[in-house]
């Protein structure tokens, strides 16, 4: 994540619930991503073979594999608002596919977010939705289930699918079809730590903890007056969603059964979650008030924490705001329940675009698609670039042409997460937020002093009731 990226992953989990109800009454919808605006990329006429590492079939259909409309297509696509660098990283390339495609042209909107919900409403009312909008990954399948969005099977190359990393691919498919395709993913938990304090702890620091009894451990060891050994989030708004790995790694599943009919926290790898948030906190290595949101690496770039569980965001932040520190920073995948780190420690959140359901023109939205993130690994290569390298690619393509790229391959820092963290996260759940908060108050609970098998009740009790009460059970639209 670039830069003020983290100031705005909350609406991603927190509004989640927020957003599926915004879709419901307007049709389809979602929100957009923050990019950048790179100088080294070359344009592509079409998503075809490229020498970087394109789908070895061409991304789009060519003018004759696909019926020439008699006069140009006018299509619309509205993104959301974050920076400025992913207006102008839009901009750039959608004004290269028009230069390119005679018979196509798409309108570019930047909407801003808060705009976003009645905006579409009032586009879906009127009978002039947008061909193409961003969506995350945590609306798709409501989205689909209500035929909000087209599935793309059948409206792009099977190549540009393969293309994907297996994990991600479930992100976008819903009963066997793909919904949307993704421009990007970003992992929800990485461990940052100052080598320099590692150091004067006694610590290798080449050797980051590998277990959580070790992050305990190196935490106590790594404390002293005016520096706290480990941070990681403390209250229930940002636990809910930066604790979906952890949770994944310690019980191999999320807060509820498949089918949605009830909580599934009442065993033996949510009680070891409890325990090490519970243990942290109350060891004294963890500050006894969160020092900055869950989003900002700040204690760790003043030097007040030595290790920091955050996301791959914070990348950008080090980069623009504490570049005196870089060479004193180490990265490394969050710790393990059981140093295994191949299990999931973090969730990937991120963008996507998706078709609009009553789309006119279907197969020549699907081909600007194919053309700006499935197509010539160049124009995602520019996009990674000016968010400096924290967000990643869910196409192998365009990592392997990032190896042969002078900027890219010389990142460390990209190599590590894409290698070691992204292959093994998961998705973030699709289920309302309120389970997600119910869950996280909970943990909250414990690290305050609560016994962990009294948390753990509260929370299944406050999750069947609200299942319950919403009528949750069996609705969920990947079952």
């Amino acid at each position: 994540m670039q830069g003020k990226w983290g100031k705005s992953k909350p609406y991603t989990a927190l509004l989640s619930a927020l957003v599926i109800m915004a879709l419901t009454a307007a049709g389809c919808g979602g929100n957009g991503d923050k990019g950048t605006n790179g100088t080294n990329a070359s344009p592509a006429a079409s998503g075809g073979n490229s020498e970087n590492g394109s789908p070895s079939k061409g991304a789009e259909p060519s003018a004759s594999e696909s019926d020439t409309p008699a006069e140009k297509v006018k299509l619309e696509f509205w993104a959301q608002k974050f920076e400025d660098t992913t207006d102008a990283w839009f901009k750039k390339w959608t004004e290269e596919f028009n230069k390119t495609h005679e018979n196509v042209e798409v309108k570019l909107t930047i909407v801003p977010g808060d705009a976003w919900a009645q905006k579409m409403k009032a586009a879906q009312a009127a009978g002039k939705a947008p061909d193409i909008t961003t969506m995350s990954y945590g609306n798709i399948a409501n989205a689909a289930k209500l035929e909000q969005i087209l599935p793309l099977n059948d409206l792009m190359d099977s190549a540009v699918f393969n293309d994907l990393y297996d994990n991600v691919k479930e992100f976008v498919t819903v009963n066997g079809k793909y919904y949307a395709y993704p421009k990007l993913v970003e992992p929800s938990a990485v461990l940052f730590y100052r080598k320099d304090m590692f150091q004067d702890a006694g610590l290798d620091p080449e050797k980051p903890p590998a277990t959580w009894a070790e992050v305990l451990e190196y935490g106590k060891k790594l404390t002293k007056k005016g520096v706290f050994g480990f941070s990681i989030a403390q209250n229930a708004a940002d636990l809910g969603w930066s604790s979906w790995g952890l949770q994944y790694n310690a019980a191999g599943h999320l807060a509820i059964t498949d089918d949605w009919s009830k909580a599934d926290i009442n065993n033996e790898g949510y009680k070891n979650l409890f325990n090490f948030y519970q243990q942290a906190y109350q060891s004294g290595i963890m500050p006894k008030q969160q020092l900055a949101p869950y989003t900002e690496i700040k204690p760790l770039g003043e030097g007040k924490v030595a290790m920091q569980v955050i996301g791959s965001w914070a990348i950008g932040q080090l980069r623009n705001s504490y570049k005196n520190v870089l060479d004193k920073v180490g990265v490394a995948p969050m710790a393990s329940i059981d140093g295994e780190q191949t299990k999931p420690t973090a969730t990937l959140g991120g963008w996507t675009l998706v078709v609009d359901g009553k789309s006119k023109h279907p197969k020549e939205a699907a081909s600007y698609i194919s053309y700006l993130i499935a197509g010539d690994a160049n124009i995602m290569i520019d996009f990674f670039k000016g968010a400096q390298f924290s967000k990643f690619s869910a196409r192998k393509s365009v990592d392997e042409a990032m190896k042969a790229d002078a900027d890219a391959s010389k990142d460390a820092w990209r190599a590590l997460i894409a290698e070691k963290v992204i292959p093994y996260a998961k998705a973030e759940p699709i289920y309302p937020w309120d389970i997600s908060f119910a869950l996280s108050s909970g943990i909250e609970a414990a690290m305050k002093g609560a016994s962990v098998d009294k948390a753990i009740e509260k929370a299944e009790k406050d999750i069947n009731d609200f299942i319950t009460k919403s009528k949750l059970a069996g609705t969920n639209p990947k079952s």
